[in-house]
Protein backbone atom coordinates (compact mmCIF):
# COMPACT_ATOMS: atom_id res chain seq x y z
CA UNK A 1 0.00 0.00 0.00
CA UNK A 2 1.17 3.87 -0.71
CA UNK A 3 0.13 6.57 1.13
CA UNK A 4 -0.07 10.28 0.06
CA UNK A 5 0.88 12.46 2.60
CA UNK A 6 1.87 16.35 2.52
CA UNK A 7 5.34 17.19 0.95
CA UNK A 8 5.25 20.77 0.89
CA UNK A 9 3.45 24.16 1.62
CA UNK A 10 3.33 27.72 0.71
CA UNK A 11 0.46 28.66 3.21
CA UNK A 12 -1.19 32.11 2.78
CA UNK A 13 0.61 33.40 -0.31
CA UNK A 14 -0.33 36.40 -2.34
CA UNK A 15 -1.39 36.31 -5.81
CA UNK A 16 0.62 39.06 -7.47
CA UNK A 17 0.15 38.18 -11.14
CA UNK A 18 -2.35 36.57 -13.42
CA UNK A 19 -1.60 35.71 -17.13
CA UNK A 20 -4.55 33.93 -19.01
CA UNK A 21 -2.98 33.51 -21.92
CA UNK A 22 -0.46 31.22 -21.00
CA UNK A 23 -0.06 27.51 -20.46
CA UNK A 24 -1.84 26.84 -17.35
CA UNK A 25 0.70 26.65 -14.52
CA UNK A 26 1.87 28.52 -11.44
CA UNK A 27 5.26 30.47 -11.14
CA UNK A 28 6.42 30.63 -8.07
CA UNK A 29 10.10 32.62 -6.63
CA UNK A 30 12.46 30.08 -6.52
CA UNK A 31 13.64 30.84 -3.05
CA UNK A 32 9.86 30.29 -2.11
CA UNK A 33 10.27 26.52 -4.24
CA UNK A 34 13.66 26.00 -2.31
CA UNK A 35 12.11 27.19 0.75
CA UNK A 36 9.43 23.77 1.15
CA UNK A 37 11.13 21.96 -1.70
CA UNK A 38 8.81 22.39 -4.64
CA UNK A 39 10.89 21.37 -7.72
CA UNK A 40 9.76 23.03 -11.69
CA UNK A 41 6.97 21.08 -12.46
CA UNK A 42 5.59 19.35 -9.87
CA UNK A 43 2.10 18.87 -9.47
CA UNK A 44 0.58 21.15 -7.03
CA UNK A 45 -2.80 21.64 -5.53
CA UNK A 46 -4.00 25.52 -5.46
CA UNK A 47 -6.67 26.61 -2.71
CA UNK A 48 -8.26 30.44 -2.78
CA UNK A 49 -8.53 30.86 0.87
CA UNK A 50 -10.94 34.50 -1.06
CA UNK A 51 -13.29 32.35 -3.06
CA UNK A 52 -12.77 28.88 -1.88
CA UNK A 53 -11.71 27.37 -5.40
CA UNK A 54 -9.39 24.14 -5.61
CA UNK A 55 -7.48 23.45 -9.10
CA UNK A 56 -4.17 21.30 -9.72
CA UNK A 57 -1.59 22.27 -11.67
CA UNK A 58 2.17 22.85 -11.96
CA UNK A 59 4.92 24.47 -11.10
CA UNK A 60 7.10 26.66 -13.13
CA UNK A 61 9.87 28.30 -11.68
CA UNK A 62 10.29 32.16 -11.01
CA UNK A 63 13.04 34.39 -10.59
CA UNK A 64 14.79 33.85 -7.29
CA UNK A 65 14.07 36.54 -4.92
CA UNK A 66 10.75 37.60 -6.98
CA UNK A 67 8.28 37.03 -4.35
CA UNK A 68 6.01 36.19 -7.65
CA UNK A 69 2.99 34.01 -7.30
CA UNK A 70 1.60 34.25 -10.67
CA UNK A 71 -1.45 31.79 -11.66
CA UNK A 72 -1.34 31.44 -15.65
CA UNK A 73 -3.79 30.17 -18.09
CA UNK A 74 -7.22 28.90 -16.73
CA UNK A 75 -6.07 29.56 -13.23
CA UNK A 76 -6.19 33.18 -14.17
CA UNK A 77 -9.84 32.88 -13.51
CA UNK A 78 -9.63 31.29 -10.60
CA UNK A 79 -8.15 33.98 -8.55
CA UNK A 80 -7.32 38.12 -8.64
CA UNK A 81 -3.95 40.14 -7.50
CA UNK A 82 -3.95 39.86 -3.68
CA UNK A 83 -6.37 36.74 -3.31
CA UNK A 84 -4.42 34.90 -0.31
CA UNK A 85 -3.79 30.91 -1.43
CA UNK A 86 -2.87 27.94 0.10
CA UNK A 87 -0.32 25.60 -2.64
CA UNK A 88 0.14 22.39 -1.85
CA UNK A 89 2.91 19.32 -2.83
CA UNK A 90 1.95 15.55 -1.74
CA UNK A 91 4.26 12.75 -1.62
CA UNK A 92 3.31 9.12 -2.22
CA UNK A 93 5.12 6.74 0.55
CA UNK A 94 5.01 3.50 1.84
CA UNK A 95 3.54 3.44 5.13
CA UNK A 96 7.72 3.15 6.40
CA UNK A 97 8.90 5.60 4.42
CA UNK A 98 5.62 7.83 6.09
CA UNK A 99 6.55 7.07 9.13
CA UNK A 100 9.98 9.17 9.06
CA UNK A 101 8.66 11.53 6.53
CA UNK A 102 8.31 15.20 7.52
CA UNK A 103 6.88 17.67 5.61
CA UNK A 104 8.25 21.75 4.92
CA UNK A 105 5.68 24.53 5.32
CA UNK A 106 6.63 27.93 5.00
CA UNK A 107 3.78 31.02 6.12
CA UNK A 108 3.44 33.78 4.30
CA UNK A 109 2.65 37.18 4.93
CA UNK A 110 0.89 39.27 2.19
CA UNK A 111 3.91 40.27 0.88
CA UNK A 112 5.44 36.78 0.02
CA UNK A 113 8.11 37.17 2.78
CA UNK A 114 8.72 33.52 5.28
CA UNK A 115 7.01 34.54 8.17
CA UNK A 116 7.66 31.35 10.05
CA UNK A 117 8.73 28.30 8.78
CA UNK A 118 9.34 24.55 9.81
CA UNK A 119 9.55 21.07 9.11
CA UNK A 120 7.17 18.23 11.18
CA UNK A 121 4.36 18.01 12.61
CA UNK A 122 1.28 19.98 12.32
CA UNK A 123 -0.14 20.73 15.53
CA UNK A 124 -4.28 20.17 16.08
CA UNK A 125 -4.29 24.26 16.21
CA UNK A 126 -1.96 25.49 13.43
Amino acid sequence: MLLQLLKAKLHMAAVTETELHYHGSVTIDRNLMDAVGLIPYEKILIANCENGTRAESYVIEGKRGSKVIKMNGALAHLANVKDRVIIIAFATLTPEEAMKFLPRVAILNEENEIIEQFSGKISDDG
